[in-house]
């Protein structure tokens, strides 16, 4: 079944492959395990192949995208023998060469969470050192979020191509795809006039950035040379979470998924039980979703400092905290606050919520310094958080539980949620 020009993959590997893959090379291949990123892997005379718009235990014939030292990416363009898993996508565009936003539309939905919590504890026993016999007993798994898997987006930004067009990217490319709607964007996103053939055409924008907010708020920004200007609805939106209402520039971070805040909420409060009176530090603090829920479990008695390094965010944290008078919001960067003093022990509890790079071993240091009793950890990378955890076990401190949301349907992303504590007899 082999197509011309295409190889079998080798049922075990030589010692070192007779010639590599070349790029558009089209190979005949059985997928392996899930992998990061949306891929699945797979082998070919011994050379390692990344495939998407794969699962595991298939057959199928993949198109080679990318050639890189030591192994190549590639797409799945015809499958042979489907697994029991494998669905029609729902939006016509999440295909080889199309739109590269969704990274797992063929997959069944139980499936899906079944892949992340694969790559979660893989990340987690290569980089991180568990084992799965410590994964197996902290029951890691990941949670599928109410509201099913499409019609989820609260906001997307598209880029603009040069024939004016609004559209998506492809799949690590800068080349724009032109959609009629995105399927997994708000309801009130898709019915904007922003996407061809019916919309807008954005001379001069680079990207088009639309919010729907749970507030009911719905905007519309183009940016021009890095600079947003409204074009329809609120230059603030409200946002509702954690019994709060919220409000804050259309483009400041906010969850992309309408029940995320809440969830996220929710879960750092329930691990990490803060009590009246104690000191709780929230890093890379954001907008203050978890320095709110904090303040109001530690009490007047307490303390809770926010560290923030964007502009919008310290704004909007101190906008919207200002009736916490226990909250103080500080404007540095983590690693800036923590090296210079600008926050100081003694510190009971510990929120760290770093970009998808990691909070990194010079702030997990930092932190294990400063002798918190417990520090809830929440990531949407499991690589970076596998990494900081490693850091963290290296100190003789443990992740004692583990929460998993599937707060990106029909993307490879995942959002977590860990406890780390120190030392027993500490």
């Amino acid at each position: 079944m082999t197509e011309p020009g295409a190889r079998r993959a080798a049922t075990s590997a030589p010692s070192a492959p007779e010639r590599g893959l070349a790029e558009a090379e089209r190979v005949e291949l059985t997928v392996d395990a899930v992998a990061p990123g949306g891929h699945c892997v797979a082998r070919v005379d011994g050379q390692v192949v990344f495939v998407r718009h794969a699962l595991p235990g298939e057959r199928v014939i993949a198109e080679v995208t990318e050639v890189h030292r030591g192994f190549v990416r590639a797409d799945a363009v015809t499958v042979l023998e489907p697994s029991p898993d494998r669905v029609e996508p729902p939006c016509p565009y999440a295909k080889p060469g199309a739109c590269g936003g969704c990274d797992l539309q063929h997959v069944a939905p139980e499936a899906q969470l079944a892949w992340k919590t694969a790559v979660v504890r893989e990340q987690l026993v290569r980089l991180g050192g568990l084992t799965d016999v410590e994964l197996d007993r902290l029951g890691v798994r990941v949670e599928a979020l109410p509201g099913g898997l499409l019609g989820w987006r609260s906001r997307v930004r598209y880029a603009v191509d040069a024939a004016d067009r609004a559209g998506l990217l492809k799949h690590r490319s800068h080349e724009v795809v032109p959609i009629d709607r995105c399927r997994i964007a708000h309801p009130a996103i898709q019915q904007l006039p922003v996407l061809t053939p019916t919309g807008t055409s954005w001379p001069a924008a680079e990207a088009v950035e639309t919010v729907a907010s749970t507030g009911g708020d719905v905007t519309v920004t183009e940016v021009r040379d890095g600079v947003p200007t409204p074009v329809s609805g609120p230059t603030e939106v409200r946002e509702v979470a954690a019994a709060r209402d919220w409000t804050l520039p259309a483009s400041a971070f906010w969850q992309v998924h309408p029940a995320a805040a809440d969830t996220l909420s929710t879960a750092v409060l329930e691990l990490l039980d803060p009590q009246p009176g104690e000191i709780a530090w929230d890093l890379y603090g954001g907008a203050g979703l978890f320095a709110a829920g904090l303040a109001a479990r530690v009490g007047a008695a307490g303390r809770v400092t926010l560290v923030e390094a964007a502009a919008q965010g310290v704004a909007a944290a101190r906008e919207n905290l200002a009736d916490l008078p226990t909250v103080e919001v500080v404007s540095a960067r983590v690693e800036t606050a923590l090296a210079r003093r600008r926050i100081t022990g003694p510190v009971d509890v510990v929120v760290l919520d770093p970009p998808r790079s990691g909070a990194g071993a010079p702030v997990v240091r930092a932190l294990v310094a400063a002798g918190p009793r417990a520090v809830a950890y929440v990531a949407c990378d499991p690589a970076a958080f596998a990494r900081d955890v490693r850091t963290f076990t290296d100190l003789g401190w443990r992740l004692a539980a583990l929460r998993g949301f599937d707060m990106f349907p029909m993307t490879q992303h995942v959002e977590q949620v860990g406890l780390l504590l120190p030392p027993l007899g500490r």
